[in-house]
């Protein structure tokens, strides 16, 4: 079988498994049954004569092959797409442009910035979505999303270690801040001191490095009294008095009434590094201007966080 027998299913198919990084996910994202996932896989590799992806305990992994046919894979999905958009007489969608974000950008970073392509390119469509990091590194590297904002504590690592290497562009560095209730003895003054955090209750999330919204560094276990991903629960959980949270700086003027953001001082700073990152090569036109506008709104006074 030559590889220019491989079907268009089997290409949209295998872009899925690379963004989502487990068949599992896929299937379920494609509405398929996981062994019609790796039929469609199966089918794949042997047209290409190569494995593509490498089975682990924690899902899949591209190989070198793999990487190759996912960049063509995209490529063609997009141009077949754009195809049929054509022939359906809809508007043809070169002005496209598909950003993902971590969580907390979307409370006031990325609303600004569309806002700012809006008013300086109001032809430019700019599709948006939030992933945790390694999401947003699969999809950058599956072709599904153009650039992706991601947000780093140190020691600064690359997001993956895939070749050829993203191109990450540094926006911002700044601290992190603590979230307390208004009435709690730590909003009394302008700053918390980090002695002050031992015996305190936290609202925290879960991510891939662990607790987050607990100080890091902490010199003992920390008490989670409650859990939560988004960053507006645990917000409303400080505001009514349920425990404390780290916080983005940027999240400071979204905050609901009761609660206080404050600097943290005392032990080490604890740096956050935005980032804006996209494959090498080119960017297209519209997606060189949507950069420039995600800079922008940084350079006015925005601020990162994590999750």
């Amino acid at each position: 079988m030559a590889f220019t027998d491989a079907s268009l299913t089997a290409l949209r198919v295998f872009r899925e498994v690379a963004e989502r990084g487990t068949l599992t996910a896929a299937a379920a994202a494609l509405g398929y049954t996981q062994s019609a996932v790796s039929r469609q896989i199966a089918a794949l590799e042997r047209a290409a004569g190569a494995p593509l992806l490498e089975r682990r305990h924690d899902g899949v992994r591209l190989t070198a092959a793999g990487r190759v046919v996912v960049r063509r894979a995209a490529s063609v999905v997009d141009q077949i797409d754009a195809t049929a958009r054509e022939l359906a007489g809809l508007p043809d969608e070169r002005a496209t442009v598909r950003l993902g974000w971590f969580p907390s950008a979307g409370a006031t970073l990325v609303p600004r910035a569309l806002a700012a392509v809006r008013a300086a390119h109001p032809g430019i469509t700019v599709i948006t979505r939030e992933g945790s990091t390694p999401a947003l590194v699969r999809a950058l590297r599956a072709g599904t999303l153009d650039l992706a904002l991601l947000a780093a504590a140190p020691p600064f690592r690359p997001p993956d270690d895939e070749t050829p290497a993203l191109v990450l562009s540094t926006l911002a560095e700044r601290s992190q801040c603590l979230a307390v209730p208004a009435a709690h003895p730590l909003a009394r003054g302008e700053f918390v001191d980090i002695a002050d955090l031992r015996g305190q209750r936290w609202i925290a999330g879960t991510g891939r490095d662990g607790l987050m919204g607990v100080w890091p560094g902490l010199d003992e276990r920390a008490e989670v009294t409650h859990t939560a991903r988004d960053w507006l629960a645990k917000l409303h959980l400080v505001a009514a008095g349920c425990g404390i949270t780290t916080v983005p700086a940027s999240l400071a003027a979204v905050v609901p009434p009761g609660v206080r953001v404050l600097p943290v001082h005392g032990g080490p700073a604890e740096q956050r590094r935005l980032m804006l990152a996209r494959m090498p090569g080119a960017l297209p036109e519209a997606a060189v201007w949507v950069a420039e506008a995600v800079s922008a709104v940084m350079v006015d006074g925005g601020t990162v966080g994590r999750d």
